[in-house]
């Protein structure tokens, strides 16, 4: 849905794994095209939040595209106090959903006090590890606590609730999570080993928004040849096809797969995964899409 210019909204500000589109060191077919054109790369997955009537801006996580996506919602709303951000959630300590917090620091924006949300072991991650350590230190962030299912105020209109998922947990927990608006909502859960290992239902949280964007890196369990998939466990975009195909309609309609892995073939609109997608009645989250909160 398009947001209207006097309502909360999400904005998609990039749909890439970690590593984004294309990848560091890939000339394969995959990344080939768009080290060639510009036009096809794509941001590391992060989700912004908009606050038009209180000019509030947040992202949901810190990429490595930092610089790009707060450019981005530069354009969409400035911010007329000087404000770079009203604040940053975090959902895990993976590269792609921090690393962009460098440049929140003095050699870069040199930020004063910007609230930046996490659960208690990215917390302390955060606290004893260096740069990190040193933004907080050097106070150009302030940490703000998160609990698991405990919705957090961002300024009048908008909550987050942090929704804790099952994911390779090796430097602190992984959440996602439901923001909600004064009149719609939406879910941001971009990394989950499983649908089956999470102690919720995906559909019943599916059920309960206007739009989902959830775990998409990995279309089969063809993609890393040589690697074992197992050790970078994500749910297969074929395999919650066919699990949301039980869905009714309008439930698949809410669904927007995100976090493509630069090997992942959903990324060329032209492909049968993605044509494959698309005939499921589910969505491929795009850069710049509006949600209405």
């Amino acid at each position: 849905m398009v947001a209207s210019e006097a309502h909360p909204y999400c904005t998609v500000l990039g749909i890439a794994q970690d590593a984004g589109y294309p990848a560091a060191g890939c000339s394969g077919p995959c990344c080939a095209p768009a080290w060639t054109d510009p036009g096809l790369r794509r941001h590391v997955s992060c989700l912004g939040v908009v606050d038009p009537q209180s000019g509030g801006r947040w992202m949901v996580d810190c990429t490595p595209d930092f610089p790009a996506q707060l450019r981005m919602l530069e354009q969409l709303l400035p911010a007329g106090d000087g404000t770079p951000l009203s604040g940053i959630l975090l959902t895990h300590a993976h590269i792609g959903h921090y690393a962009g917090l460098i440049h929140l620091g003095h050699e870069a924006l040199s930020t004063s006090a910007m609230p930046v949300y996490a659960m208690p072991r990215m917390r302390r991650f955060l606290e004893h590890n260096a740069p990190w350590s040193r933004l907080i230190a050097d106070e150009n962030i302030a940490l703000r606590d998160l609990t698991d299912g405990a919705p957090v105020r961002l300024g009048d209109h908008i909550t987050a609730e942090p929704l804790l998922v099952p994911h390779r947990d090796e430097l602190s927990e992984t959440v996602g999570f439901r923001i909600e608006g004064p009149q719609r909502s939406a879910v941001y859960l971009p990394d989950i080993d499983g649908w089956e290992r999470w102690d919720r239902s995906v559909e019943e949280v599916v059920a309960t928004t206007d739009a989902a964007y959830l775990d998409g890196t990995f279309y089969d369990s063809e993609e890393l040849p040589g690697r074992e998939m197992s050790t970078v466990p994500h749910p297969l975009i074929r395999d919650s096809t066919e699990r949301f195909a039980a869905l009714p309609a309008p439930e698949r309609a809410k669904i927007r797969f995100i976090h493509f892995n630069h090997t992942n073939p959903v990324l060329d609109p032209a492909s049968s995964a993605t044509l494959a997608v698309a005939g499921a009645g589910l969505g491929l989250a795009e850069e710049g899409e509006r949600s209405l909160l």
